[in-house]
This record gives C-alpha cells, sequence and structure tokens, in this order.
C-alpha cells in the first residue's frame, strides 16, 4: 500500500532529474568519509565497480534513489535485501588503511545524510522554495534515504536543527586520502566513460561538481574555485532552474520515473534489482 502525502510534502517534489548535474558531487562527499571512501575504493563487487560497469552502476544508484524517494515501503524492502546481497562482500581486511563495513549504520547514515544535503542544496541553487512546514515535513520524510538501507528510523536526527548538529560534528571526521582523491578526481573527469565522452563533458562536469561542493570537500579535493566561476555556477543554476520550474513534473522527475518503472517490470518478471 502506498504511504499516503499531501502533494506539497511529497518527496517526489524533490526528486529532480536536473540534480543529477551534482552527482558526482554528491559521490566526493560521501566517500569523503575514510572509512565510506575506502570501502568503495577497495569494494571486491566488480558488478557495482562504476569504471568497469558505468551503466549498471548508475542504473542501480537511480533505482535506490528512486524507490527510496518515489517507491512504495514493499518496494522499499525489496530493494534493501537486493543491497545486501551486494553489501555483504563489502569489509575491510587486514591490507586497508581503515575499519569498514558496509553495513555499519553509523555509515550508512552518513551516505542518507549527504543524499538529504544534496537534494536540498540542488533544490535550493534551482531557485525552488519551500515554507517552513513543507520543508520540515519532507525533511522528516526523507529519513527514508537511510531506512531504505539498514538506518534505524530512530537515527534520523530529529529535525533540521539536529541534522545541522550532526551534520557539523560530521564534518570533523572528513579526510580524502591520496588514493580516494586519485579515485574521486578520476570520476570527476569521467575517465569512467569513452574517450569522446570525457573530452566532450570532462570540463562541464569538474566545473559543476566543484561547485555544488560545500568548500570542506573542495580543500580535501584540492579543487580550485574563486568568485568568478561561483557568479559562473549560481547564473548556470538560475538558468536551469527556469527551465525546471516551466517543464511539467514528469519531465522534472526523468530518469528517476523511468527507473522507477524500470525497478517494478523487473519485480514483476524475476530479474535482478540490483
Amino acid at each position: 500500500m502506498r504511504a499516503s502525502t499531501s502533494p506539497s510534502t511529497d518527496l517526489r517534489r524533490i526528486a529532480l532529474g536536473a540534480g543529477l548535474l551534482a552527482g558526482t558531487a554528491n559521490v566526493i562527499m560521501q566517500l569523503g568519509h575514510p572509512a565510506v571512501g575506502h570501502g568503495v575504493v577497495e569494494s571486491k563487487v566488480d558488478s557495482g565497480n562504476v569504471f568497469k560497469h558505468p551503466v549498471k552502476r548508475l542504473r542501480t544508484t537511480l533505482a535506490y534513489l528512486a524507490v527510496a524517494t518515489m517507491g512504495t515501503d514493499e518496494e522499499r524492502g525489496l530493494y534493501r535485501r537486493a543491497v545486501n546481497r551486494s553489501h555483504v562482500q563489502v569489509r575491510s581486511d587486514a591490507d586497508s588503511p581503515v575499519s569498514y563495513n558496509a553495513f555499519d549504520p553509523d555509515l550508512q547514515l552518513w551516505v542518507a545524510a549527504c543524499l538529504y544535503r544534496g537534494f536540498e542544496d540542488v533544490y535550493r541553487l534551482l531557485g525552488m522554495r519551500l515554507d517552513p512546514g513543507d520543508a520540515a515535513e519532507i525533511y522528516r520524510r526523507s529519513a527514508v534515504l537511510g531506512t531504505t538501507l539498514q538506518v534505524p528510523a530512530e537515527s534520523w536526527p530529529a529535525d533540521r536543527e539536529a541534522f545541522e548538529r550532526y551534520w557539523d560534528d560530521a564534518l570533523g571526521k572528513i579526510h580524502i586520502d591520496d588514493t580516494v582523491r586519485g579515485y574521486l578526481t578520476d570520476l570527476t573527469a569521467m575517465r569512467n566513460l569513452p574517450r569522446p565522452v570525457q573530452l566532450a563533458l570532462g570540463r562541464f562536469n569538474r566545473f559543476v561538481t566543484t561547485g555544488f561542493l560545500p568548500p570542506r570537500f573542495r580543500e580535501e579535493m584540492r579543487f580550485d574555485w574563486d568568485p568568478s566561476r561561483q557568479r559562473g555556477f549560481e547564473r548556470l543554476m538560475s538558468a536551469i532552474g527556469v527551465l525546471v520550474r516551466l517543464s511539467p513534473p514528469v519531465l522534472r522527475a526523468f530518469p528517476f520515473n523511468a527507473v522507477l518503472w524500470d525497478l517494478r517490470r523487473r519485480v514483476s518478471t524475476g530479474r535482478p534489482l540490483v
């Protein structure tokens, strides 16, 4: 059964396809936690390796976001179990510089917090507006970004003020070493994609990725930024925001709605979800 939501607080409202522009920045934020960073870089799950299977990795990531924000409780449960089968293989060993386990709810809470902050930043930068009551309710509903993984509902910070305290404290744990930085720099340059794509879009992706990054993460990545670039980034986001606001809902939500349709097709035909 689908949970009832009012149009103003339905999470579909923040699931904007234009937010994919911030995708690499959000990955950097998530991997800024050393345990998450090394967990991804050292992962032995080849099927989820973005440099070996970029299209599959994109599909599974989009499916997670789509089912978390637009799916039913039953679909979230199905996806959680599918992800768990991959995550069971992701744990540190004797050669890992940091200890990690993909089932650690604290690490998963950090990932969910980055996703929420990313949705929030995209919404704001595109010039979208929420009244305080709707913003508070959307924040509360955004706990599904964690509970679709292994995060207990009670671990989601109780309100926006509690979230900011959690976020500020978590920033103190951020550190990107040379190994993770190299991985993320290659991802920013789109070196996981064919050479023509790298040449056509690599510099643009570096620009928007750096623009979406909070200053702490730019510093950790050693990405240059200045007021002129900031103004250019804000003008670009403003222009994209106009297009988003003028678009019908079905286009605003693309490709999340298409990926959710595909996930439902996979469920009905018994195909793997991850």
